[in-house]
């Protein structure tokens, strides 16, 4: 079941559906929502995503993905995305969920901590995942408790 989702801004930023996906449990994917990050004009800035529940696919590719066009990063953005996706996780019954990001990504791994992620471990990807198949070894693992 999806909710409604017309209540994510926060005034600097709203998030708009594009778009929410039933689970594909043959490829271990979750149900998830697809947003356009925002202003509050209607100027698209970013995407972002939540994958709703838990799997060895989500601790590895976390269960929120974003991304701020270039143009618009440095003004938090993507931590506030985040926050936004967090009131949903909760309104599904989570109780945590996982932010991941490359090693080496300074500044998605600084949206995790402003975003109020605990950082957990650098895991390892398995060769049966589709980021390994991409050519990413390893992610830095963030913990949210909701």
């Amino acid at each position: 079941m999806f909710y409604d989702t017309s209540y994510l801004k926060d005034g600097e930023i709203e998030l708009r559906l594009r778009k929410a996906n039933e689970a594909i449990p043959e490829k271990r994917w979750l149900p998830a929502y697809y947003f356009d990050i925002c202003l509050p004009g209607g100027e698209k800035i970013g995407e972002c995503d939540l994958r709703i529940g838990h799997n060895d696919k989500t601790y590895i590719g976390g269960n929120i993905g974003y991304s701020i066009d270039e143009a618009h990063r440095g003004r938090r953005y993507a931590a506030k995305a985040c926050l936004l996706l967090l009131s949903l996780a909760k309104k599904h019954g989570m109780t945590h969920l996982y932010i991941t990001c490359d090693p080496d990504n300074a500044a998605s791994a600084r949206t995790c901590v402003i975003a109020g992620g605990e950082y957990v471990e650098t895991a390892r990807i398995p060769e049966d995942n589709e980021l390994y198949r991409d050519g990413k070894r390893e992610a830095a693992v963030y913990r949210f408790e909701l």
